[in-house]
């Protein structure tokens, strides 16, 4: 894998592509009131094109619906951290704001209070199809003022993908399904010791992989350390941040055992920025993953076309939720997350900027990115239709785990506090630090990015 670039060099790389997002969108969105700018994250690996070829066949339908009107495409080509930080740099000023972006609902908080973004309820009180978005989706685009600020385009879940092969080798079941963290770690170390040359469990980790540490990582375990029941990142009724006790730390172990113990991938690949283009392109697909902590997305890497064609995957792969700590109720844990479309605040053209939203958002234009972005529909009428969940292998399984999900507490400081849970895990992935010193971190800097709103439990 690349060497990691020196703090230097990353100061430098983020500088050049602040600047290179101020002029990203030429001479601004309402440079033409007949085009707009549509702006979405394209895919690091150069193979997968599902959202480049599903955005400009929605440009065409689009020219075609409305005559003399005009699309412009916008993608941005960075990893997470970066996409946002471009996004956000245009979404500054009227010159460079695109008309339509594509919101990570983590982020979309933090973007409605800086202003970024255009409430869109005077749009959806007149669309017939928003009453068909689940009410947790509507929520994930809805700002502390209780305006909704996106249109979701799908939700995600995630589990354990483990490769059946491996498995068969190391003496483990094929119908693996793990009921503690003890299980999990029980297989991993099995297949360290009886199919060398294989890395036994992937559990994305540290600032480089961004939210997907967060995300994938870490807040599946933490969320999987109680009872269900009360948020162990959250207090919602204090309106707090909870600081690091023994549920935190206890997931942090978990990340130092799996690095610790060599039962992951090298530090040096953990800590590449572009380690899940490798997972999905090549460890899964050569079979050189035992167990993947990931998510429902994973197949859109594998569709024909891709530049990774894995039309077996579903019969070497083998999928199984992650299991709550001890095995305790509800027994599995999932996260769920996804992506919205929201109009910038200084968009030059909204009014025609929704309208693409609602040619996105047919149902059967919606059914065609649920299927093609291995997605999880959001749409009541799309979830019930039986075409979309056979559509693909897997896609019934990871909707199911929807039951059994939770929601990140997407407020304001929630990207700032996902940061600091990433230097957490960078600590005692690499061993800087010990458990219980990224724990005190991580509390100083809660205390710092969320103005001393913290709580204990």
């Amino acid at each position: 894998m690349p060497v990691r670039p020196t703090a230097a060099l990353t100061a430098l790389l983020s500088a050049a592509l602040a600047a290179t997002a101020l002029t990203a969108c030429g001479s601004g969105s309402g440079s033409s009131p007949d085009t707009i700018k549509v702006s979405y994250k394209e895919s690091m690996d150069n193979s997968i094109k599902v959202m480049d070829t599903y955005v400009a066949d929605i440009k065409r339908q689009f020219e075609k619906k409305y005559p003399g009107k005009k699309v412009e495409l916008v993608p941005i080509k960075a990893p997470d951290s970066e996409y946002y930080t471009k996004l956000q740099q245009m979404l500054r000023s009227p010159r460079t704001a695109p008309d339509l972006v594509y919101e990570d609902t983590f982020l979309i908080n933090s973007d409605i209070t800086s202003g970024y973004l255009k409430p869109l309820d005077p749009y959806l009180d007149k669309w017939p199809d928003w009453q068909q978005f689940i009410d947790s989706a509507k929520s994930a685009a809805k700002g502390q003022d209780g305006k909704t600020y996106g249109v979701p385009d799908g939700t995600d879940t995630r589990g354990l993908w483990f490769d059946k092969g491996v498995f068969r080798k190391a003496g483990l079941p094929a119908d693996w399904q793990p009921k503690t963290w003890d299980d999990v770690l029980a297989a991993a170390r099995t297949i360290k010791e009886k199919v060398p040359g294989v890395t036994p469990l992937n559990v994305y980790t540290g600032k480089p992989a961004g939210e997907r540490a967060t995300m994938q990582g870490f807040e599946m375990l933490l969320y999987g350390t109680g009872d269900g029941g009360a948020d162990p990142l959250y207090d919602s009724a204090a309106k707090k941040w909870v600081t690091a006790g023994q549920p935190f730390k206890d997931a942090l172990s978990f990340v130092r055992t799996v690095y610790q113990e060599k039962l992951g991938p090298d530090v040096s690949d953990a800590l590449d920025p572009n380690f899940a283009t490798a997972v999905n392109g090549e460890l899964l697909p050569q079979g050189k993953l035992g167990i993947d902590l990931d998510g429902s997305w994973l197949p859109q890497a594998w569709l024909a076309g891709s530049g990774h064609a894995w039309p077996e995957w579903s019969q070497k792969l083998g999928l199984a939720a992650m299991p709550t700590q001890h095995g305790q109720a509800p027994g599995k844990v999932s996260m769920s997350g996804g992506w919205t479309w929201s109009v910038p605040a200084k968009a030059g053209n909204p009014d025609l900027a929704f309208d693409f939203i609602r040619t996105m958002q047919t149902e059967a234009n919606a059914k065609k990115w649920y299927i093609a972005n291995s997605g999880i529909s959001v749409r009541k009428d799309v979830a019930a239709d039986p075409s979309y969940a056979t559509a693909q292998p897997g896609i019934k399984f990871f909707t199911d785990l929807v039951a059994s999900t939770h929601y990140r507490p997407a407020y304001p400081a929630y990207p700032k506090v996902s940061t600091a849970i990433q230097e957490a895990m960078e600590g005692v992935t690499t061993g800087d630090a010990s458990v219980g010193k990224a724990a005190d971190d991580y509390d100083a800097t809660l205390k710092d990015v969320t103005d001393g709103q913290v709580t204990r439990r």
